[in-house]
């Protein structure tokens, strides 16, 4: 009885290995294609639809677009074929222009875009304080002492005491009730 139970153990096991050597394949191949698929996605995804509707290309939401069906069926056949992600672009960029690019690339005249908004701000903000330390400076300048520049006895610029002393008498009889 136990040479039985052997025997079918042994044949159980071999069922067994035959059959995930079977399957391993598959598995493989499987991982294999959503690698790929993956891939297509990721460089699709550096693209722009050329339907017209400003969207990138994995992302197309128009209802029967073929374009971008096209589009993405290019890409998926280059990756298949194992073309590399310079090649695909490039093969892209020669068909649709450079305005198949979701974003400009950062070499040349684009290197400029990337960096025009930074320029701007430094400039914005070298601005601003150049400004504000001129209007600091001419309210200063415009609060100095008598004798100083321009100011009279009082501290204030262009009143004399004679007049700001009738301002305040003015002040306390219209608010004397």
């Amino acid at each position: 009885m136990t040479r039985r139970r052997t025997g079918i153990a042994k044949r159980s096991l071999i069922f067994a290995a035959l059959t995930i050597g079977m399957m391993w394949p598959g598995v493989v191949a499987a991982r294999q294609a959503q690698a790929q698929t993956d891939r297509g996605q990721r460089i699709g995804g550096k693209f722009m639809c050329m339907c017209g509707c400003n969207q990138v290309l994995t992302q197309c939401n128009h209802v029967g677009c073929t374009v971008s069906t096209g589009m993405l069926k290019e890409v998926d056949d280059a990756v298949t074929r194992g073309d590399s992600d310079d090649v695909i672009t490039q093969r892209l960029v020669q068909e649709f222009g450079t305005k198949v690019y979701a974003e400009p690339p950062k070499s040349g005249l684009s290197l400029l875009a990337w960096m025009l908004p930074s320029i701007y701000l430094v400039i914005g903000t070298v601005v601003v304080i150049f400004v504000i330390s001129r209007w600091r400076a001419r309210v200063h300048s415009g609060l100095t002492p008598a004798g100083a520049g321009g100011a009279t006895p009082s501290g204030h610029p262009g009143i004399s005491a004679a007049e700001l002393e009738r301002a305040r008498q003015r002040v306390a009889r219209e608010t004397e009730d």
